[in-house]
């Protein structure tokens, strides 16, 4: 008898096994879209598949051209059932599916029929498949949409590499097996494979390479704990740029730079990137002021406002960025976040604005993740967008402006940016530039816009003192000479700049008959 407990309460309980399809002759009945899907999943898993039908879609008809499938280009005849280890039904025919499958019942053959459940042995889940991960979700043919949607969130929470480390491991438990078969030492197989899948981060075991493994069988040889075992892992993935590989050392990765990239005894580290938005903490979103509060340290970079640092309860390290020293500086952010996650604690990355606009957020990302991290990534608001907005400045308006460029003041290597021909409907807002104002209007100029074109330098938007200053491109540089100007500022370029500044511009942009509106000629 089975414990009621364990019954599924609405029925069509099931149990989820893995079936070894290699060299399996699946038989599909039916050549539309369904059928197609079925093969798919079918080869996918190494299966030899016959399709019967009289017609069938393109995509079945590349398989047949490829030699993928074998076609029989009729109506199910029970002969078709000889030699077949599984049948799926893919027919709008419920007549002709039930004699199917109870033809196939007779020869003991199991079968699914698609879309008529009380018939099926089985059931398709919603699978992800990483290399031999796979990772299924069923719900007995209830919510087979609902499935997808569980199956999604399952896989993103997998860490990266998840596929590649179980075929690392496949390959060293074939290795170890081969150079210790006796059948008396399994259990000691079993608990030194078991040790090293339990405490190596996934990460590291998907960066093993053939040195590696034969590192490992070595050490499994001379019995060495695989917790403390030293090899160097492969620079290209984990280790540093420098070509130096990385080695594990008493169970920790170290760095080219000596530290500690994560440890594999006790608490891993954490990291979040997080966007500080515009300098209003209470413009900080609910998610980034949490990860601020369970922080147990926080990495900031220094142009930071104070009250949001005031909402940080941790320490805080301020990167020490001076003129021609970034890089110097973000080394040493780099430096710090790898000693502080070494330690297993919650560290925070907080950067201005959002991360990933001209936050070098991307960046970091490539960095930690080349060193066994996965930050997760708590996006902020955007100067780009929303400094203006917060000074009154839509950078989009229905009539006016129906498109944004954003560009930086300067690049990596500090040239001046490229800035496009000029376009009437166009909003250009260009960050880190008040400084080169001058350079930046005459590119303008040069570019097609005219000379009473809306300008705005909109300043430490978000913050008490935030400001706005107004003119033309042909006065705006005399305007901020005059009045001075207070850094961070970016500039806003575009009739969208004075749309909601004074009604008799609100009339003009919003008549189309009166838009006024410069054209490129």
């Amino acid at each position: 008898m089975t414990d009621d407990k364990f019954r599924d309460p609405q029925g069509g309980g099931s149990l989820i096994l893995a079936w070894q399809a290699t060299n399996k002759t699946v038989l599909i009945v039916g050549g539309g879209a369904v059928a197609a899907g079925r093969a798919f999943n079918a080869l996918e898993a190494d299966a030899r598949v016959v399709i019967a039908a009289p017609d069938i879609n393109d995509e079945l008809q590349y398989r047949v051209d490829k030699g993928q499938v074998s076609w029989r280009p009729r109506k199910f005849e029970d002969a078709d059932l000889d030699g077949a280890d599984m049948v799926l039904t893919a027919i709008s025919d419920a007549e002709e599916s039930r004699r199917i499958v109870n033809a196939c019942r007779n020869l003991r053959i199991p079968v699914n029929a698609a879309d008529i459940n009380d018939l099926c042995d089985f059931w398709f889940m919603s699978t992800h498949r990483d290399h031999s991960v796979q990772i299924a979700v069923s719900t007995n043919s209830k919510a087979p949409r609902l499935a997808n949607r569980i199956r999604r969130q399952v896989a993103a929470a997998l860490p990266r590499g998840t596929g590649l480390a179980v075929e690392q491991i496949g390959r060293l438990r074939k290795r170890i097996r081969e150079a210790d078969p006796k059948p008396e030492n399994s259990k000691r197989r079993m608990t030194w494979l078991m040790q090293l899948c339990d405490y190596w981060p996934i990460e590291q075991l998907a960066n093993l390479d053939s040195d590696n493994i034969d590192s490992l069988l070595e050490a499994y040889v001379r019995n060495d704990d695989p917790q403390t075992v030293a090899i160097a892992l492969d620079s290209t993935s984990v280790g540093s740029s420098s070509g130096v590989p990385s080695p594990v050392l008493h169970g920790q990765l170290v760095s080219d730079t000596g530290i500690l990239a994560h440890p594999l005894n006790g608490k891993r580290g954490k990291l979040t990137l997080v966007g500080a938005g515009l300098g209003d903490p209470e413009l900080l979103t609910v998610r980034a002021h949490r990860a601020l509060l369970e922080a147990d340290v926080v990495l900031a970079d220094k142009l930071i406002p104070e009250p949001v640092l005031d909402v940080i309860k941790c320490e805080i390290y301020t990167a020490r960025k001076f003129p021609g020293a970034a890089t110097e500086a973000q080394d040493d952010l780099y430096r710090r976040g790898l000693e502080e996650l070494a330690k297993g604690r919650n560290v925070v990355r907080l950067k201005q604005g959002d991360s990933f606009v001209y936050g070098r957020g991307g960046e970091e990302i490539l960095f930690f993740r080349k060193h066994g991290y996965e930050p997760e990534v708590i996006p902020g608001l955007t100067s780009a967008i929303n400094g203006p907005g917060l000074c009154g400045i839509p950078v989009t308006h229905r009539g006016v402006a129906d498109q944004v460029l954003v560009l930086s003041g300067a690049d990596r290597n500090g040239a001046l940016p490229s800035i496009p021909s000029y376009l009437a409907t166009r909003t250009l807002v260009v960050l880190m530039s008040v400084k080169r104002l001058a350079q930046i209007t005459q590119l303008l100029s040069q570019s097609g816009h005219p000379p009473d074109l809306p300008i705005a330098i909109v300043e430490r938007a978000g913050c008490s003192d935030q400001r706005t200053v107004r003119g033309t491109l042909e006065t705006i540089v005399d305007v901020v000479e005059r009045v001075g100007h207070n850094a961070p500022g970016l500039i806003v370029a575009g009739f969208a700049v004075n749309v909601l500044s004074d009604m008799a511009i609100q009339d003009r942009y919003l008549d189309p008959s009166t838009l006024g509106l410069h054209s490129a000629e």
